[in-house]
C-alpha cells in the first residue's frame, strides 16, 4: 500500500530522530560551515536516514537536505526540504531542545510536513488540510491559544532587516514586558508550540521561503490556524522577509504595533532631504 505524503513526512522525521536521539550525550565529530556554525556527526547520520527513508518511498523526488545539498532531478516537481537537527548548538552542549524537519514541496506550496521532537518523542505533522501532533501512535488536534503569553524570539543571525528591525530591540520594549513573557529555544520545535498551544507567537527575522529550517513548521502553522506573516504583517515570504506567528489575531496585532515602533519615522527635516 502506498503511503502518503503525510505519513512519509512524520515515518522520516521519526527515522532522523531515533538517530539524534541514539547520538546524544556522545563525543561527536564537528564539521565547521561558517563563523560560530558547524554540523555535528549527528546531524550528518540523521541527514541520512531521513533521506534513506524518503527516497524508498519516492525515488523520484528530489531532496534538499542542510547537510548534503540537494540531491534528484533538477526538474521534479516535488522538492522535500530536510533540517536533520534544528538546534545543533543547543545538542552539542547537551540541551535537548532541537528538532527534525522534513518538509514536502508540490508545487508552489507545502503539501506536508513533520517536525519531530526526538527527545519527548512527540511529532508534530500536517498534511495541509490536518495539523496533529503525534504521542504514542495517537494523533491529537492542534489547538493554538494565546493563554501562556509566552513569545519565542529567534536571536540567532543572520539580521538582513537591521537596523530597521532587531529581534533582541523587541524584548527591550517597555509593552512588550507589559504584555508578554520573553523565551528564547534557538530551535524551531518553538514554531511548533505556537500550534499546540504551548506558545503565544513566534518571531523571526530572515528570508525563509524553502528553508530547510521554517518551511514545514510555517505550513503546520498555517494549517493549524496560527496566524502567520513576514514581520510587518504581509503575506509569509514577501516583502522584507522574518517571520511573525501567533496564536491568534490579538496576539499577532500585539507583536506587529510592537515592532513597529522600531521604524523610525522620519522627521520633516529627513523627508525634505530626501525629496
Amino acid at each position: 500500500m502506498l503511503i502518503s505524503d503525510g505519513e512519509l513526512a512524520v515515518a522520516a522525521a521519526q527515522a532522523g530522530a531515533a538517530v539524534v536521539r541514539a547520538m546524544y550525550g556522545a563525543s561527536l565529530a564537528r564539521f565547521e560551515k561558517s563563523a560560530g556554525d558547524f554540523a555535528t556527526a549527528a546531524d550528518i547520520e540523521a541527514e541520512k536516514a531521513v533521506i534513506d527513508v524518503i527516497r524508498a518511498a519516492r525515488p523520484g523526488d528530489a531532496v534538499t537536505g542542510e547537510e548534503s545539498g540537494r540531491t534528484g532531478s533538477d526538474g521534479a516537481e516535488r522538492m522535500w526540504l530536510v533540517d536533520p537537527l534544528c538546534g545543533t548548538l543547543n545538542y552539542a552542549a547537551r540541551n535537548m531542545l532541537v528538532a527534525v524537519n522534513v518538509a514536502l514541496r508540490a508545487g508552489s506550496g507545502i503539501t506536508a510536513a513533520a517536525s519531530a521532537d526526538p527527545f519527548s518523542g512527540e511529532v508534530f505533522w500536517t498534511d495541509g488540510a490536518r495539523a496533529c501532533a503525534r504521542r504514542d501512535g495517537v494523533d491529537e488536534r492542534l489547538a493554538p491559544s494565546p493563554g501562556s503569553r509566552l513569545v519565542d524570539v529567534n536571536l540567532d543571525p543572520p539580521f538582513p532587516n537591521a537596523p530597521g528591525f532587531l529581534a533582541a530591540r523587541l524584548l527591550a520594549d517597555p509593552g512588550f514586558a507589559e504584555r508578554f513573557r520573553p523565551r528564547v529555544v534557538s530551535t524551531t520545535l518553538a514554531v511548533a508550540w505556537v500550534a499546540a498551544g504551548r506558545r503565544a507567537a513566534y518571531v523571526t527575522d530572515g528570508h525563509l521561503r524553502d528553508s530547510v529550517h521554517f518551511a514545514g513548521v510555517i505550513a503546520l502553522c498555517q494549517a493549524a490556524g496560527c496566524v502567520v506573516t513576514g514581520i510587518h504583517g504581509q503575506p509569509v515570504h514577501t516583502g522584507a522577509g522574518g517571520l511573525v506567528v501567533a496564536a491568534d489575531h490579538e496576539t499577532h496585532t500585539a507583536l506587529l504595533h510592537l515592532i513597529g515602533n522600531q521604524v523610525p519615522t522620519p522627521s520633516h527635516g529627513d523627508a525634505a532631504t530626501s525629496s
